[in-house]
């Protein structure tokens, strides 16, 4: 503000003394004096009223007070948070494909007044529960069909050729033909998911929806394919009434001789096609298991990508087998082509936004058409623990 000098304020103001007056010339200089001294101080007083200073103080009251800030700058905090908890919003949605002008907004720091906040990554793997099934399918004979179902003609007879002498007349023979139907049978479920869930996690939750369908299915038809009833669900090996078994002649310890007994029950070619299965408790065991020698029956794989093999024959391992126990068939042997599935459907997942989008969620049916069934039981052979 600039001061201003009391003598700019005289202007041309002159003191004029009249010649001949009777009054004391110091007198009148005094009074002049004293009227112009009243004169200036009445002018500072109508300079100061018109000036209105507010406005300055409150600007410099302002900048004073953004100095004594952390952060300097014309943002005002609360818009300044708005900012800040929206740009995390979208960072937890979209994570590093947040947009960089909101990614800036972020600040990634551990302040002890507790300023900030640092997010964990998150990761895009899942933890999953192990799901074990059966693995017939990779020794069955698998075909597809396109059909309700397939039939399979069946010879159950050979003709019947006689010895004959030179003038003899020949007999007639009658083969006996039938045949096996394989049905597929329905297997199908559905489940929910939130519409907010499928779109802010950016495809992953329903790759693992579809991944847990695909393990559910998987392991109902491996157990199924081995201890299936045949009714509204394809037969299983163990449950087929005609394939004949060697008894173990105990029924708590499995005896090595009566597995040697077992494999060459069936014919040659049945044998040297034939594969043993079991579940991982009965291996264990059998892998302890010695010949009169001290020859151990079960052998390692002594090259990568070949089986194990038990009695010079590969193991495979199935979860559905049972345990050895009193009563129970733990062992199978055999040849797996005998074991015919037939997949009309592969597993379809439908995803359905439509019949319940009031509630915001998406229904996903999944939907599976498989049969299984033996096709010659003389192809098998069980081990039974009993004693007779």
């Amino acid at each position: 503000m600039r001061h201003i000098k009391k003598t700019e304020l005289l202007g041309s103001t002159a003191l004029t003394l009249k010649d001949g007056s009777d009054d004391d010339p110091n007198d009148i200089v005094t009074k002049a004096i004293g009227d112009l001294t009243e004169t200036v101080n009445k002018r500072l007083d109508e300079i100061e009223e018109k000036t209105d200073t507010s406005k300055l103080e409150e600007r410099l009251d302002k900048i004073e007070a953004k100095s004594n800030r952390a952060k300097g700058g014309d943002d005002d905090p609360d818009e300044q948070a708005e900012i800040e908890k929206k740009a995390f919003g979208n960072y937890l949605r979209l994570g590093n494909q947040t947009p960089p002008d909101e990614i800036k907004a972020l600040t990634v720091s551990n302040d002890p007044q507790a300023g900030y906040l640092a997010p964990a990554e998150m990761s895009t793997e899942f933890i999953r529960d192990l799901v074990e099934y059966s693995p017939i399918r990779s020794i069955a004979s698998v075909r597809s069909i396109t059909s309700s179902s397939v039939k399979y003609p069946k010879r159950t007879g050979v003709t019947n050729a006689q010895w004959e002498g030179e003038t003899e007349e020949s007999e007639e023979s009658a083969p006996t033909f039938g045949q096996l139907e394989v049905v597929p049978h329905k297997l199908t479920t559905f489940t929910d998911v939130s519409n907010e869930l499928l779109n802010d996690s950016g495809g992953t939750a329903e790759a693992e929806v579809r991944m847990a369908l695909a393990e559910d299915f998987g392991k109902k038809e491996g157990t199924a394919f081995v201890n299936g009833t045949g009714s509204g669900q394809p037969e299983g090996l163990m449950t087929h009434a005609d394939v004949p078994a060697t008894i173990n002649g105990s029924t708590s310890a499995l005896s090595a001789d009566k597995l040697i007994e077992l494999m060459y029950a069936l014919p040659a070619m049945y044998r040297n096609a034939g594969t043993w299965m079991m579940n991982g408790t009965t291996l264990g065991v059998i892998r302890k298991l010695t010949d009169g020698d001290g020859n151990f029956l079960w052998q390692p794989s002594f090259q990568a990508g070949q089986p194990e093999t038990l009695l010079g024959r590969p193991v495979i391992e199935a979860v559905d087998m049972p345990d050895y126990e009193s009563g129970s068939f733990p062992i199978i042997f055999g040849d797996f082509s005998a074991y015919r599935i037939v997949d009309r459907l592969a597993m379809s997942i439908l995803s359905d936004p439509y019949t319940q989008a009031r509630k915001g969620i998406t229904r996903m049916h999944a939907t599976r058409r498989v049969g299984g069934r033996v096709l010659q039981a003389a192809r098998f052979r069980k081990l039974k623990m009993a004693t007779s």
